[in-house]
């Protein structure tokens, strides 16, 4: 497998981890509940490793706006189905804006190195 693709797979499950974190801190109500506390250091901490990893090839600009992209719809996505998270027809046009701009970059981005 080569370097770019291994760089975008560890740049999809940073953005699946930051989604995970992102609802357990919500879990975690203010960092005042231990275990889901706990979860989103250790998601964070692993999450960023794997940026951290697909930085070594992509560019910057580029991977994190992709990996705060998943994270962003699938934290609203999440918010939605575990939170009872309102989403209004507004909310849904620009999630799916959003989706259409990771594709974008990804698309984009396709055989250049940082």
């Amino acid at each position: 497998m080569n370097k770019e693709r291994v760089a975008w797979i560890s740049l999809l499950f940073a953005g699946l981890l930051e989604i995970i974190w992102a609802t357990t801190m919500k879990l975690s109500e203010g960092f005042t509940v231990l275990v889901p506390t706990l979860w989103t250091i250790v998601l964070l901490i692993v999450s960023f490793g794997l940026l951290a990893k697909a930085f070594r090839v992509l560019p910057a600009g580029t991977g994190y706006a992709v990996f705060t992209g998943i994270g962003a719809v699938g934290t609203v996505i999440v918010g939605a189905l575990l939170f009872d998270e309102a989403l209004s027809g507004w909310k849904l046009l620009l999630v799916t804006t959003l989706i259409i701009g990771i594709i974008g970059l990804k698309q984009v981005t396709g055989g250049q190195e940082a």
